[in-house]
């Protein structure tokens, strides 16, 4: 039976997550750059030092884009194939989450929470994003649960497997974003030992063997970076972990509360069913705690990753993927247990949630094109209105099953999830009309002129998927920020150029490109004995030339 479940979720999830995935071009900054930075070590070979636009890069460690590399060079480079990535770990993260609750409370249980956080708005988003927030999310998942698994095993050889892929996972959760690859899961678990008063556990989850096999996936690439770049430990344990938690260097400020709706949202549909799942996980004494062992461990999971992010100075939407997985095995036992009960109060106030919120989504969906330009064109005025009506259907649907006291679970749960899985694909058909950020189109244009020799700048600033679609190093004027530090530890001064070295060039015998923004090409284009020749304009960026360019 379980067998046929993971080939029946693998196939179905395998295809949520999939349709659609290259129809978007890549969005700027964060899809450019992860893309870009295994873009150029397939190109130069080097897989030890980061780079971006050939400057040094030391904000995360080079797992994922060794992923992503193998990808490049396995499948070439395209929207799809980069995208691949993030929907293959995604992927691994439901099935994760359907094994582990399969066994820790039963095959309904498993597969409904691997359905709910599959279908949760934060994790279907992330999971076509290029960044690094799903991968750290999924192996911090595999993590936490393989060591959870562990302490249920009797002494022998599944329980030493079990704990080996909890430090396995975490090294490899630490070689994709750093020090919260260990930090969550000894955060967690001391947490989870002090409550229960597990000590014992330490004795018997292999340390040393587990610490050995941490070291041995997750110590070489810090070693051997750091022998290349002696100005490595300094940014990257100082910089980029504890002055990017402590302080507001990366300018993400949010305050205290920043992280409440962002889960409420992140979480949606199934938050309607979150103060219910998490009721009935609590235990109703002290003495019965032990009764609730992965529940508790499942609430302090969730529970220390938000406070924890949220004590941050630094905060960003992606960084609560990881709470997600929890919750979804807690929504998933609520619903599961909630299955064959006729007297379910609260899925009903759940439900009713859900349907408010879907009837505000689909007024908002109508309202739509009155305030964002790109929406009016009537056929996609057609798209929206057929996703209001759906949504009010589904409102609709719901609110009929929870008038219903007989199997009001099992009718409303499938309602809900066929709802979502079509508003999702939907909206995934449709959003390359809403991302007017990406700079495809003016690559499309320049590919068939360049030449070599030929230089392209960007002025004061950096369009980072330009490099990734014209498969070139950018020249940059005037602009430092993410490269600022790589740009003082050597020399770059070829393509890092300020604006006094532009004019020299731009006088020269050399072809050159110049992307900017609007404004600037107006002040520029108004100082005499400069030739300009416009390549193409948006609305937001212009291309220009120092020479004519006939195709």
């Amino acid at each position: 039976m379980r067998l046929r479940d993971l080939i029946i979720l693998i196939a179905l999830t395998a295809l949520f997550f999939g349709l659609f995935l290259g129809s978007r071009p890549l969005s700027v900054p964060d899809e450019g750059r992860y893309v870009e930075i295994p873009r150029e070590m397939v190109v130069t070979g080097d897989y030890l030092t980061p780079r971006l636009n050939g400057v040094k890069y030391f904000e995360k460690p080079p797992l994922f884009y060794w992923f992503e590399a193998v990808l490049v060079k396995l499948l070439g480079l395209s929207e799809w194939s980069v995208r691949l990535g993030p929907a293959l770990f995604a992927l691994f993260g439901c099935f994760t989450v359907y094994y582990a609750g399969s066994r820790m409370f039963g095959r309904r249980t498993g597969l409904l929470s691997a359905i709910v956080l599959a279908t949760s708005v934060l994790y279907y988003a992330l999971s076509r994003l290029i960044t690094l927030d799903m991968p750290v999310a999924v192996l911090l998942t595999a993590s936490l649960l393989s060591f959870l698994l562990g302490t249920r095993e009797p002494e022998g050889a599944t329980r030493r497997l079990f704990f080996w892929g909890f430090y396995a996972c975490a090294a490899l959760a630490t070689m994709t974003k750093g020090l919260i690859g260990i930090v969550f899961p000894g955060m967690i678990i001391f947490a989870w030992m002090l409550i229960m008063h597990e000590w014992r556990i330490l004795r018997s989850m292999h340390l040393f063997s587990g610490l050995v096999l941490f070291s041995l996936i997750a110590a070489p690439w810090h070693i051997l970076v750091n022998r290349a770049n002696p100005e490595f430990f300094d940014f990257y344990f100082i910089r980029e972990h504890f002055q990017r938690y402590l302080t507001k260097v990366h300018h993400h400020y949010k305050p205290f509360w920043f992280y409440v709706p962002v889960l409420l949202l992140g979480l949606f549909p199934w938050s309607a069913f979150l103060v219910q799942a998490v009721k009935q996980s609590l235990p109703s004494s002290w003495k019965e705690r032990h009764q609730h062992k992965e529940s508790i461990f499942l609430l302090l999971w969730a529970g220390l990753i938000l406070l924890f992010f949220s004590a941050s100075s630094s905060k960003l939407i992606p960084y609560l993927l990881p709470v997600l997985p929890p919750l979804a095995l807690l929504v998933g036992k609520y619903l599961a247990d909630s299955w064959d009960k006729t007297d379910t109060a609260g899925f009903r106030i759940g439900t009713i949630m859900f349907s408010i919120i879907c009837a505000m989504l689909g007024a908002g969906l109508v309202a739509l094109p009155s305030y964002v330009p790109e929406a009016g064109s009537p056929g996609l005025r057609l798209i929206l209105y057929t996703m209001a009506v759906w949504l009010v259907m589904a409102s609709i649907a719901a609110l009929t099953n929870w008038s219903r006291q007989k199997d009001a679970v099992k009718r409303t749960v499938p309602a809900i999830v066929i709802t979502i899985s079509v508003l999702f694909i939907m909206v995934s058909a449709i959003s390359p009309v809403f991302d007017t950020r990406s700079l495809k189109p003016f690559a499309q244009v320049l590919k068939p002129l360049l030449r070599p020799g030929d230089e392209i700048a960007h002025y004061r600033n950096y369009y980072q998927d330009l490099p990734v679609y014209l498969e070139r190093r950018m020249t940059l004027v005037d602009w430092k920020g993410e490269l600022d530090f790589g740009m003082t530890i050597e020399d770059v001064s070829g393509w890092m150029i300020d604006e006094e070295e532009l004019w020299k060039r731009w006088r020269g015998p050399n072809r050159i490109f110049l992307l900017s923004g609007i404004r600037d090409a107006d002040a520029m284009r108004k100082v005499p004995n400069r030739p300009f020749f416009l390549i193409a304009q948006n609305k937001n960026t212009v291309i220009l030339s120092n020479q004519e360019v006939k195709p």
